[in-house]
């Protein structure tokens, strides 16, 4: 086990990608090459590698200046420099380039994590939970409401329809997601009117979906049903945790809780972020 002064902080970069696509598979993460291509051209990466060269440690900001904040995330250190200080030292880095912005930082934590970050200031807002399918879900009933693909016509009204949930323009980051699970590309619409969205992507373990944005949870449940009769299993949905309705479907159809996040702001119990038009995040790592 090496000494932290041996370690060099460096810029993530595209050249970066396969170490940090290494850290976290090793972590069991499901990011996959591109989604680390999207983080790092949209955000600041930082990442600490030993003297061979070897990228051990990473962190990411990735900002939303029209919201007034900004994501932490991919906070990653392998295995044999755990328990080091590392994991904090590339926080700070993460938090320093958000505070460089004036934005206020978010992270999703999971429990280990949020006790972790409640002492360097975040505080806790709303929960979310992984919602997991390994198998092929079985459908429940689900709402009539007319659901198709996604076209080019849609995106300023899915834009704009985001923009209202997530509290910020991150059409940027959509246009990344659009593309990436195209059965998962869904809007529904009625009297011409976008009422919700969703998007997905594939993952290096399952395929994930989300975001999902919409007016209410009949509107979310039917794009989640029209995505899962095309998307294979397993999937992935993080759902903010007061979604009673939207969970009991999801449990009807065969998922189950995998794991817990909670959403943290620095300095801020106020969300940003519109919980009841937010039926599936993008992932903890993207917001």
């Amino acid at each position: 086990m090496g000494s932290t002064e041996a370690l060099t902080e460096i810029r993530l970069g595209a050249e970066h990608i396969p170490g940090c696509v290494a850290l976290s598979a090793e972590a069991r993460w499901n990011q996959t090459a591109d989604d680390w291509r999207t983080m790092l051209a949209l955000g600041e990466g930082f990442g600490l590698a030993d003297p061979g060269g070897t990228l051990v440690a990473t962190s990411l900001a990735l900002p939303f200046p029209s919201g007034g904040f900004g994501w932490i995330s991919m906070v990653l250190v392998t295995e044999s420099r755990r328990r080091q200080g590392l994991a904090t030292r590339l926080m700070e880095s993460a938090m320093r380039s958000l505070a460089a912005q004036n934005l206020t930082a978010i992270l999703d934590a999971t429990p280990a994590g949020r006790e972790v970050y409640r002492l360097l200031g975040f505080q806790d807002t709303w929960g979310i939970d992984r919602m997991q399918c390994l198998a092929a879900p079985v459908l429940a009933p689900a709402p009539h409401r007319s659901v198709r693909p996604m076209v080019d016509a849609d995106w300023p009204a899915v834009c704009a329809l985001d923009a209202r949930g997530f509290a910020a323009d991150r059409s940027a980051l959509l246009a990344a997601l659009r593309t990436r699970l195209p059965a998962a590309a869904l809007v529904s619409e009625s009297g011409g009117r976008i009422e919700g969205f969703l998007l997905g992507r594939d993952g290096r373990i399952a395929n994930q979906l989300g975001p999902c944005v919409a007016d209410g949870a009949q509107t979310a449940i039917a794009l989640l049903a029209a995505a899962l009769e095309n998307v294979p299993a397993p999937v992935f949905l993080d759902m903010p945790a007061p979604h009673g309705a939207l969970r009991a479907w999801l449990e009807a159809c065969g998922f189950s809780v995998q794991r817990p996040y909670t959403r943290m702001l620095l300095n801020r119990s106020q969300p940003y972020n519109d919980v009841t038009r937010l039926f599936a995040i993008a992932g903890p790592e993207l917001g």
